[in-house]
């Protein structure tokens, strides 16, 4: 909702014609574009010609020499209207922008500095660092998803040391932060007893050293015991209480905390401990025993491994392409392992180090990828692989990219899987973020990346298994290995023992896209010569208008060549029969088909008019009846997972519509098991890649119905089947 006051600061900022100053939009919303523009005019009325986003040291100086306190005395017009543009901007009263320091304006600041936390320090006015603190978008009230222990710790840190030279107002929206981090680093230093020259907020040695000097335990009190206490509630442990006594219930909370993250019980604020909840590494000197590698490993590395006391490693189920890093296992790898009493887990990462590449689409991809590296070597049922966020993901391309990526992931997981988990590599709040989304069961947390933003300001997930703290090398000679190294929680022991490794010879791959041209070429020869299908319009006496070319129909294909070679791969059958009914329903869409789909949506939207209850819909032109028989019948076979439903019940009916119709992939996926269940339903052989013509035709016809138009249809596609083949054989050896 546009805020007029907000629309009339906007205002104000458009009324400069000053180089530097850009023009906002005048929409009565709050943003970082308005409140960089107020940063630049207070430049601009200080003097400083170089205008910059960045209320920084120059600006800060400045204001310092000319205006050390802007109030009720100031007399610069500009100033004051800045000031209180900022603060409709902030939600308080400006009392108008008429450049006037007024009584609604300095009762506005009290305010302010109240919720900031800094009425004691800075009872007059607006000085520098509130004037820099009112120009961002930080809010002061608490926040949704913020709490009020939290905000009661920042406003106690901005009083107590706003006054340092390197500490400014931190938000007081009752959410942990990176800001909020670093500031309650400073305090720490401060107390230590660093001099503003010094005190970085860097978790360094002299800040390391300092927090050993100060250990805390039951019966402690005073300032130290605030910021433990201030650390504990920024890490989210429930029921700590910020106080400056150290006593029995505080206790109970630590050792709470310490079995947790997985440090020795001991109920007191020692170093470790502190480590714990002020860097994502925690004491990065600890030995884990659980270890990530790019490097195989020999006879030699395991027992080294072994020897340092390690007892699970993480191994990679790919290569990226087209890079010379090999770091995918070895065949034998996982047996020598085990031999040495080494378990592992397996980690699935092509790319992955960019937002770009994450989407619903890749993680489909992944997931199937993985599952078939992970059949290939012998993982059992029960694994859980750890899919890569390789990044410093921020929080909205965590909400646009990496959660549809999950979701993807999670749905061919569920689908495909059967029995392998889903687990996560990446940073602290990208990890918390898709567990509690639902789409993981177990996080691999990169905290040896302290800098990350996903990291600093965010506590460990829940759900961790494997914390990466470290690079190290154990072993010498022959055994020597560079590892990352890991603690662990006991939610994933890994694997010791193996089915035998499968070979994938003989499987569709994907198509040569230099032979695109040449396969559409064949495809429409066929449809016109044998089919009598032009490359525009229905087939030889066909009423209704189809909605698209031989060319687009072919073009969609091509475009799902990836989830259809997957879907063949797992189902080990042909290619030619997956694409042969997608291809031919995809090019015979028409104008009855959207009329049909109209009906069924108009069903169940509740107006009672029509009585069309199911349709052929989506890609493949499939009814939800036919879908729910069809996968069922997969199911109790254990080719794919999921819940039975029932076509006599009008939820699962629309349930199951609604994916057909809105969800490319669902629709495509339901192909193959339409294709098995028909062939049994027939008494053909199930589709397979050895499966001959006269089962391949049975099948395809039953993917149309029964009687005889059915067999005209098997007959019709068992041609087409020969082009793909001609085209997908070659390709795979066969």
């Amino acid at each position: 909702m546009a805020d007029q006051m907000v629309i009339e600061a906007q205002k104000f900022i458009n009324s400069y014609d000053v180089a530097g100053i850009p023009e906002v939009e005048e929409n009565g919303r709050t943003s970082w574009a308005v409140m960089f523009a107020l940063t630049r005019a207070l430049q601009h009325e200080l003097g400083i010609t170089a205008l910059s986003d960045s209320f920084g040291p120059t600006t800060l100086s400045t204001l310092q020499s000319r205006h050390p306190v802007v109030g009720p005395g100031t007399r610069h017009e500009k100033i004051n209207k800045i000031v209180q543009s900022a603060l409709y901007c902030k939600g308080y009263d400006g009392g108008g922008i008429d450049g006037t320091y007024n009584d609604r304006v300095t009762a506005s600041v009290r305010e302010l500095k109240q919720d900031m936390g800094v009425d004691g320090t800075y009872p007059d006015g607006v000085p520098p660092k509130v004037f820099k603190a009112l120009l961002t978008m930080d809010a002061y009230v608490t926040v949704e998803g913020g709490d009020e222990l939290t905000r009661a710790v920042q406003q106690w840190m901005n009083g107590r040391y706003v006054a340092r030279r390197n500490f400014f107002i931190v938000p007081c929206d009752g959410r942990f932060s990176r800001d909020v981090q670093k500031a309650l680093m400073l305090a720490i230093q401060y107390e230590i007893g660093m001099s503003d020259d010094v005190a970085n907020g860097v978790f360094g040695p002299g800040t390391q050293q300092g927090i050993r000097n100060n250990p805390l335990s039951e019966g402690s009190s005073g300032t130290w015991v605030s910021l433990f206490t201030a650390a504990m509630i920024f890490n989210k442990r429930g029921g700590v209480f910020f106080d400056s006594h150290f006593d029995a219930e505080l206790a109970a909370r630590v050792r709470s905390f310490q079995n947790f993250v997985k440090l020795p019980v001991t109920g007191r604020g020692d170093f470790q401990t502190w480590a714990s909840l002020l860097v994502s590494t925690g004491d990065a000197t600890r030995r884990g025993t659980a270890a990530d590698c790019v490097t195989e490993v020999t006879h030699e590395r395991a027992a080294a491994l072994r020897n340092a006391g390690y007892q699970i490693v993480g191994r990679y189920l790919s290569n990226v392409p087209n890079t010379s890093l090999d770091k995918r296992i070895k065949s034998g790898e996982l047996g020598r392992m085990a031999s040495y009493g080494l378990s592992c887990f397996p980690i699935y990462q092509t790319w992955g180090g960019e937002a770009a590449y994450f989407n619903r689409g890749q993680g489909i991809v992944d997931a199937f990828a993985a599952i078939e590296r992970a059949r290939h070597y012998g993982f059992k049922p029960g694994t859980r692989i750890y899919f890569a966020v390789d990044f410093d993901a921020l929080d909205h391309q965590v909400t646009e990219n990496i959660l549809p990526h999950f979701r993807g992931i999670r749905d061919i997981m569920n689908e495909h899987g059967q029995g392998y988990l889903t687990g996560i590599y990446g940073p602290r709040n990208v990890c918390s973020r898709v567990a509690a989304a639902g789409y993981t069961t177990a996080s691999f947390v990169c905290d040896m990346s302290t800098g990350f933003s996903g990291n600093l300001g965010y506590p460990l997930p829940g759900d961790w298994a494997f914390d990466q703290i470290s690079t190290l090398t154990v072993g010498s000679g022959a055994g020597l290995i560079e590892i990352d190294n890991n603690i662990v929680s006991g939610r994933d022991a890994g694997q010791n023992s193996y089915n035998p490794e499968q070979t994938t010879g003989g499987l569709d791959v994907g198509m040569n896209m230099s032979q695109r041209p040449a396969l559409l070429a064949d495809v429409q020869s066929y449809l016109v010569n044998s089919m009598g299908v032009p490359e525009q319009g229905g087939n030889q006496g066909a009423q209704p208008l189809t909605r698209r070319s031989t060319t687009q129909a072919f073009n969609n294909l091509m475009d799902l060549d990836g989830i259809v070679t997957h879907l063949a791969r797992t189902f080990r059958m042909r290619k030619a029969i997956i694409q042969c009914p997608l291809f031919w329903e995809m090019r015979m869409f028409n104008d009855l088909d959207v009329v049909a789909d109209e009906l069924v949506i108009d069903h169940y939207s509740g107006t009672g008019v029509s009585t069309k209850d199911d349709a052929s819909t989506g890609l493949a032109q499939i009814f939800a009846r036919t879908a729910i028989t069809a996968r069922n019948h997969c199911i109790r076979e254990g080719l794919i997972g999921g819940t039975l439903m029932d076509t006599a019940v009008p939820n699962d009916v629309w349930n199951v519509w609604q994916q057909l119709h809105g969800d490319h992939v669902y629709n495509v996926s339901t192909v193959p098991a339409v294709l098995v269940q028909g062939a049994a339903d027939v008494g053909a052989a199930r589709p397979s890649m050895f499966t001959g013509e006269e089962d391949t035709r049975r099948a395809l016809a039953r993917f149309n119905g029964t009687g005889p138009a059915a067999e005209n249809y098997g007959n019709a596609m068992l041609g087409l089947h020969r082009v793909f083949e001609k085209y997908n054989a070659p390709l795979r050896g066969l």
